[in-house]
């Protein structure tokens, strides 16, 4: 086993005979691994293996088997997140994506620092569904989807109101929409959108505003893109889409 010191996020934990857990944990030195804690609930441990925790671990790693959490430093928590059950419904699905998205045990440092400067900014109040939608359509390339949301599959054009084609996987413009009699027949906006979310950078999240219509066609795209493409059907997605359901009544 080495010792290792780093940052890491708390993904979840569970219970592990009587009172034994089992953590894991994505660390920015050794990608995501499962830490074994005797006696959790005793544990000064207790406070810091819960989910949405960020701290420095003195951790004793192993590659072949569970690892160890010796000590820790520095730790935050997200106090917003947590007592809003909204924010905390996509906090915790774009967390179960980049759990999802990469391998355990996998060097991944830039996921890593993107996923915890997303949740930072849900903490600082910016708009937890496009900072959601902008993870996904980030994150896509981990799972093997390159999808070019700037210009034409065809000719090439860029800035013109432009529709999806899941049969050519890009964009067709008008000139071209005649190439695919099933494309997605899209809100123009939606892909004007999702071509800056491939590259935007966090400093111009204040300058965009996102009605709740589009915010709407938005999420029907990205799950169908999520469906056809990448195939994965995560528990913390299905209480975000029952949440659509009832979260109303409770905002009322």
């Amino acid at each position: 086993m080495q010792t290792k010191v780093s940052k890491g996020l708390v993904l979840y934990n569970r219970n592990f005979r009587e009172d034994d857990k089992l953590v894991k944990i994505f660390t920015e030195s050794s990608g995501k691994r499962m830490f074994f804690v005797k006696h959790a609930s005793k544990s000064k441990l207790a406070s810091v293996i819960q989910p949405l925790t960020v701290a420095e671990f003195i951790m004793k790693i192993s590659d072949s088997g569970l690892s160890y959490i010796e000590d820790y430093r520095e730790v935050s928590v997200f106090k917003a997140i947590n007592e809003d059950i909204f924010k905390l419904s996509y906090a915790t699905y774009i967390v179960s994506l980049a759990d999802a998205a990469v391998n355990d045990n996998q060097y991944d440092p830039h996921l890593f620092d993107f996923l915890v400067k997303t949740l930072e900014l849900m903490e600082q109040g910016l708009d937890y569904e496009i900072l959601t939608n902008i993870f996904e359509v980030q994150i896509l390339e981990r799972f093997g989807v390159q999808l070019n949301f700037h210009e034409c599959a065809f000719c090439h054009r860029v800035g013109l109101p432009f529709d999806f084609s899941f049969k050519y996987s890009g964009l067709l413009c008008p000139d071209h929409y005649h190439q695919d009699e099933k494309r997605s027949f899209l809100n123009p906006n939606v892909p004007y959108l999702l071509d800056r979310f491939q590259t935007i950078k966090f400093d111009d999240l204040q300058t965009i505003s996102v009605n709740d219509d589009l915010k709407r066609e938005i999420r029907l795209f990205l799950d169908a893109i999520y469906d056809d493409y990448v195939g994965i059907h995560l528990k913390s997605k299905k209480f975000i889409d029952d949440l659509g359901k009832w979260g109303q009544i409770m905002k009322s």
